[in-house]
């Protein structure tokens, strides 16, 4: 047996290396390896020697840039055509209502889609200074979209719009109609989010707030015991193995001694080879169809689409994305130091021969050298704003006539603005009513500068031919032009001290005058400490020696900064309503669907937090309120605009900020704190939760001791402290606003939202998305349809509490051997708590005593007399 082995074994090395032989024999060919064609590159050897990928690999991406290129050249005559239409309808009144707010819906959705390709184009171009010029237009199209929100808000009272008559005139899908949150807003301070979420996790962490997982520890006997079973396990596996080997051989020798006795049979190797060769072949088949099955239901992508969107592909660009960023900051910061050094000198000269011939051309026609502008009026800059020295030495001689001639005017006009204020108060009277008749016209926006600096910017780009440039490098032309102005204001500023200096030794040394710096030093200080003006009290610094790392480290400890859970608000499901426009024909006033909550949404709580530009020049929203029943997602809306715009969560619930910072001192003290924080290290979320408690109109005895309506008063203050340029939101949710008293409640928060419960079409959605989403698999035994109809009255908070019920791990190993049934579902769905329809009415009554609700009520009313009205006269 064992020769028989070793025999066996040497027969079986002769053969394999014969095999490698006449695989490695060399090809007839020329006799020079350097001849021979060498095998090409992968892309990681081409990575490796280069560092960055040569145009080969890049042809994807390069077809990639040309294709976003042409989405962004749509996208800005798009934006040409519709600032065109609308110059044209600023000049028109529109008398007709419905027409007007046609007009505004149709310029909305305009605006969306112009919105929707920025954002795509800006998302994947890599050439950095293409993007900057993108993101300006952006900002401008954000700032539009939110102003024609407002306008349309106005013109119906009502922040729910039903236009899908519109849509369908327009032929386009309500996908299209879907607010975007652009990406960048947390990509650019990507590294900072991160290094933040880390010290908060180790502040938490420190405090004992939050355990990490713990660590299953195991005594010494159970680590021995879990060793043997494991080695005896593998000494099983080995002998059975090595039985298996010695049978095998031990049967082969009995086939082979019985056809050495009958020999081999044809028909028996005809079949067996036949047998191997069908089943192959029809695996082979099988697997192909499956294939196209799938790419025709779009389960997968075709093969060409697979190999552009590969794994590794897919990385390499977002490496290569990321290093040209580096790269371009660096470049910028090289370009601007070889500015200063080849230019400086001749800038610095400049300068100081053109101030010094100013003041030489100012004494000329005055007769005296003109005074220094101070740094807050600009210094050398208000000297040359586009002003020669003699329209400065008139402006100079006006201003003397106007001081003298203002004594004069004063007491003239002290009695005549009496008057004045009368006889205008009687002519808006008129002129209200005569817009009223006159009709609707758009308003001015703050946005249409930035559209057409970005229009112009875009210019530069548009005939550029960019069919070689692989690497979408920067231009330096460009980078140049922009940092000069950097050094040129770094160097006037040096200048301006020089030039002060020497302007008043020209003045003593030629008119013989003393400079009057502290005499006029000491009459500031003197106004100073006569006109103090009083502080507010959130305004006013009361910890000025604390830095901002240990009070954003306190508020942490005390749990009053809390951190947001990761949740996107594409995961709060929710389907378009089609039937808007129809039920108010019918004069049915519609609930509002999801998809029209988290397009609110994102146009009130995210798109201001995002950007600056947009916050400061938008219509401001310091406030927010979601109201609704319980389960219906307000908290999860509140955490999902703090991870779409990374912002800080604050959490002033009355339950949680009870027994902290007592006391009306303690309590000032923690807002200042809030606020300090929230406005260095913005955007921040202010939270309120269960905030109706703040504005009880009786406390119930059980929440005495909590003191809920500690805030009511200073809740107006802190919104006051809040300025334009502070990307701070206050947000409060609350599922029983009719026990506020109405007044101070709808003061504080400026926009309110109503989440209704889901309907038919968002409850099909929410099943089918939260039964795949936790590992379940939908087959004809599970009717989502019927689940979806009687599920009425079900908010979402029910609806994925009962699914994560039956999908416990136990029932999804089960579930290969038995499907899931609808009959599992409903069983535990009959143990929740619904939505009744006395409960949404008292949710009706009350939105339609806030002030946006009683202003619809009254249009209605006065629609309603007016078609009467002309009923009767007909």
């Amino acid at each position: 047996m064992r020769r028989e082995g070793k025999q066996e074994k040497a027969e079986r090395e002769k053969r394999r290396k014969e095999r490698e032989e006449s695989t490695t024999a060399p090809s007839p060919g020329p006799p020079h390896a350097s001849a021979r064609p060498r095998p090409a590159p992968s892309l990681w050897q081409r990575r490796g020697r280069g560092g960055a990928a040569q145009p080969r690999a890049l042809g994807a991406a390069g077809m990639s840039q040309a294709t976003y290129n042409t989405i962004w050249t749509k996208a800005q005559k798009d934006l040409d055509t519709q600032l065109q239409t609308e110059r044209e309808q600023s000049l028109q009144l529109e008398k007709d209502r419905v027409k007007a707010f046609r007009m505004l819906a149709a310029s909305y959705i305009r605006y969306l889609q112009i919105f929707h390709r920025l954002e795509d184009a800006h998302d994947h171009l890599i050439h950095q200074q293409k993007r900057a010029a993108i993101q300006q237009v952006l900002d401008g199209v954000i700032g539009r979209v939110l102003e024609v929100k407002k306008e349309m808000v106005e013109m119906e009272n009502s922040e729910f719009h039903f236009i899908d008559n519109i849509i369908e005139d327009l032929k386009l899908l309500p996908e299209d109609t879907e607010v975007p949150i652009p990406k960048y807003f947390v990509k650019e301070n990507l590294e900072v989010l991160q290094q933040r979420e880390k010290t908060l996790d180790e502040i938490l962490l420190n405090a004992g707030l939050e355990t990490q997982k713990p660590v299953k520890a195991m005594t010494l006997e159970e680590a021995i015991k879990m060793i043997q079973v494991a080695e005896r396990a593998r000494q099983g596996r080995r002998r059975a193995l090595f039985m298996k080997q010695i049978y095998s051989q031990e049967k082969r020798k009995r086939q082979t001694k019985l056809q050495e006795q009958t020999g081999p049979n044809p028909d028996d190797a005809a079949s067996c080879i036949q047998k191997v060769w069908r089943g192959y072949i029809q695996r082979k088949k099988t697997e192909k169809m499956r294939e196209e099955e799938m790419i025709f239901l779009g389960m997968s992508l075709p093969p060409h689409f697979r190999a552009l969107h590969s794994p590794s592909e897919m990385h390499a660009r977002q490496e290569d994305a990321l290093r040209g960023e580096v790269q371009e900051r660096q470049e910028e910061e090289f370009i601007k130091d070889k500015l200063r050094e080849t230019e400086g000198l001749d800038i610095r000269e400049t300068l100081q021969d053109q101030i010094g011939q100013c003041f030489i051309e100012c004494r000329h026609i005055i007769g005296r050298f003109p005074d220094y502008p101070a740094k807050e009026a600009g210094g050398s800059m208000a000297i040359f704003s586009q002003k020669t020295p003699e329209q400065v030495a008139a402006e100079l001689a006006a201003e003397r006539e106007m001081a003298l001639q203002k004594k004069s005017q004063k007491e003239k006009k002290e009695k005549g603005e009496k008057g004045k204020e009368k006889e205008k108060g009687r002519k808006t009277q008129k002129t209200g009513k005569k817009e009223e008749d006159e009709g609707w016209k758009m308003a001015p926006s703050n946005f249409l500068p930035i559209l057409e600096e970005g229009n112009s910017q875009y210019r530069v780009w548009q005939n550029r031919d960019e069919g070689r440039d692989f690497l979408q490098d920067h231009d330096p032309e460009l980078i140049k032009a922009e940092k000069r102005e950097e050094v040129e204001e770094e160097i006037r500023v040096q200048v301006d001290e020089l030039m002060q200096q020497k302007l008043e030794n020209l003045k003593l040394a030629v008119d013989g005058e003393k400079s009057s710096k502290k005499k006029k030093g000491r009459k500031s200080e003197k106004k100073k400490k006569t006109g103090k003006k009083k502080i507010p009290e959130l305004e006013e610094d009361l910890t000025p020696d604390r830095t901002i790392d240990s009070l954003y480290r306190e508020l942490v400890e005390k749990g009053v900064l809390i951190k947001a859970k990761p949740v996107n608000l594409s995961n709060y499901v929710g389907e378009y309503s089609y039937l808007g426009t129809t039920l108010r024909q019918v004069d049915v006033e519609p609930m509002p669907s999801l998809a029209d909550i988290r397009q609110l949404v994102t146009l009130y709580g995210i798109l201001p937090l995002g950007s600056q530009t947009v916050h400061e020049k938008a219509p401001l929203v310091k406030a927010l309120l979601l109201a609704g029943p319980t389960g219906v997602g307000k908290k999860m809306l509140v955490h999902a605009i703090c991870t779409e715009t990374g912002a800080n969560l604050f959490n002033l619930s009355p339950s949680n900020i009870a027994g902290k910072y007592p006391g009306k001192n303690g309590l000032q003290m923690m807002l200042h704190m809030v606020l300090k924080v929230a406005k260095q290290l913005q955007p921040s979320v202010v939270w309120i939760g269960d905030t109706e408690k703040t504005f009880y109109k009786t406390v119930p005895k059980a929440e005495e001791q909590m003191n809920p309506k500690r805030l009511e008063k200073i809740l107006p203050k802190f919104l006051k402290a809040l300025k334009a340029e502070d990307r701070v939101l206050l947000v409060g949710t609350s599922n029983r606003p009719f026990d506020a008293k109405i007044k101070p409640f709808c003061k504080v928060y400026q926009k309110i939202i109503l989440i209704p419960r889901p309907d038919y079409a968002s409850r099909f959605v929410l099943w089918k998305h939260t039964i795949t989403q936790h590992g379940g698999e939908i087959t004809k035994l599970l009717s989502i349809s019927c689940l979806a109809k009687l599920s009425d009255g079900f908010t979402q908070g029910r609806i994925v509490q009962t699914v994560q019920a039956v999908l416990s791990e136990l029932r999804l190993l089960q579930m290969s051997r038995k499907p899931l049934h609808t009959a599992e579902f409903l069983t535990l769905l009959a143990s929740q708590d619904p939505v009744y329809n006395e409960e949404e009415e008292m949710f009706k009554a009350w939105y339609a005593k806030t002030p946006l609700g009683r202003a619809r009520s009254k249009a209605l009313a006065m629609s309603e007399k007016a078609g009467k009205g002309k009923g009767k006269k007909k």
